[in-house]
């Protein structure tokens, strides 16, 4: 007995879609039980936070804004009258005189009227050196002294340092000729060699005086020799000092006692430069305050003038001004008597005789 085998016949083609659906099931089903069991991947990308309307980052408005630009605080401002305040009389022996506190930026005494018009003499340097200071670059930079910045001056009969007609000079040098013997032949150099001239730099001094806001001061050349034209106040001349004090340069030559300049051929051994200041006084007179700076000036207008500033042993400054004594004593013991004022420790109805010797207090 004989049989046939029935040959395997090929899935058509609707058999092979069939099984691709239910591969595709089964799949999404195995998918569907893991997620289940286990939670769902983490991306490796943080999830964006819904942040509130106001929170979103915005591209920068373009639109003109309406508010005004900020201005700049003043380098200094005008000082009030101290509650405490002081008007000074018989008290001091020059004519005009005002005591500033720097940290409070009060008036603590005053003789006279603060905003008086003055003839400010050398203390005019103080406002010479702040400026130049702000345009020397090179301390050790050198100008020639010339005949035609010494002539008017020897003309005039001004204080000088002794720079002579062909010396080099370098501007430290100059700034420590301006402040301690007062020499007018430095400040002449200086406005030459920053400036280009005297008058050019004294343009910038007195740019300087509507930038600092001073309202009672002009200036009309760099050393303070006597012009009507050329007058501060005793508010102004304490501002200006402070003002200089804030350049380290500036500071430092108002502040020294005494300095060398520099030997050249001129000058083998240098220039030795005493304060006219210190040269009075040592600064430790008024117990619990040290005066640790300041300018000197003097002409027949201006009569004996002092701009000084002190502080305290907590760093508390002060400054004190003072124009027309009768002898180059009177400002002296009249910032004594000044100072004394913020210590209570020197007698401020005390007066000086002819030589200069303090009497006491009655």
């Amino acid at each position: 007995m004989s049989s046939t085998r029935r040959a395997k016949q090929p899935l058509s083609q609707k058999g092979m879609l069939l099984l691709l659906m239910i591969l595709i099931v089964l799949v999404a089903l195995s998918t569907f039980v893991i997620v289940m069991i286990f939670g769902a991947p983490k991306s490796k990308y943080p999830k964006r936070e819904h942040l509130p309307p106001e929170a979103v980052e915005t591209e920068p408005t373009t639109e003109p804004t309406t508010e005004e630009p900020t201005e700049p605080p003043p380098l200094v401002s005008y000082p009030a009258k101290a509650e405490n305040f002081q008007q000074l009389n018989e008290q001091l022996d020059s004519e005009h005189a005002i005591l500033l506190d720097c940290e409070s930026n009060e008036i603590l005494a005053c003789k006279g009227s603060e905003s008086e018009h003055i003839y400010p003499a050398s203390m005019t340097k103080v406002m010479t050196l702040a400026v130049a200071a702000e345009h020397i670059e090179d301390w050790d930079a050198t100008i020639t002294i010339t005949n035609e910045m010494l002539a008017p001056l020897w003309a005039d009969n001004a204080s000088m340092a002794g720079f002579q007609v062909g010396e080099e000079v370098t501007m430290r040098d100059l700034m420590y000729g301006a402040a301690l013997p007062s020499g007018a032949d430095a400040t002449v150099a200086l406005a030459t060699a920053t400036a280009g001239s005297e008058e050019e730099f004294v343009a910038w001094m007195n740019e300087k005086v509507e930038e600092l806001g001073l309202k009672d001061t002009h200036f009309v050349n760099t050393s303070g020799l006597y012009d009507e034209n050329h007058y501060t106040s005793m508010t102004d001349i304490a501002l200006i000092m402070e003002y200089a004090l804030m350049n380290d340069m500036a500071r430092a030559a108002l502040s020294t006692p005494d300095y060398t300049t520099a030997k050249n051929d001129f000058h083998p051994e240098g220039i030795y430069l005493t304060s006219t200041m210190f040269n009075k006084m040592y600064g430790n007179e008024v117990q619990g305050i040290t005066i640790k700076g300041g300018k000197t000036g003097y002409t027949d207008e201006a009569g004996q003038c002092l701009v000084s500033y002190a502080e305290t042993a907590k760093g508390h400054r002060y400054i004190v001004a003072s124009s027309f004594g009768y002898n180059k004593w009177q400002p002296v013991y009249d910032a004594f008597k000044l100072y004394g004022i913020v210590t209570g420790t020197y007698p401020l109805e005390g007066v000086t005789d002819e030589n200069g010797a303090v009497a006491p207090a009655t």
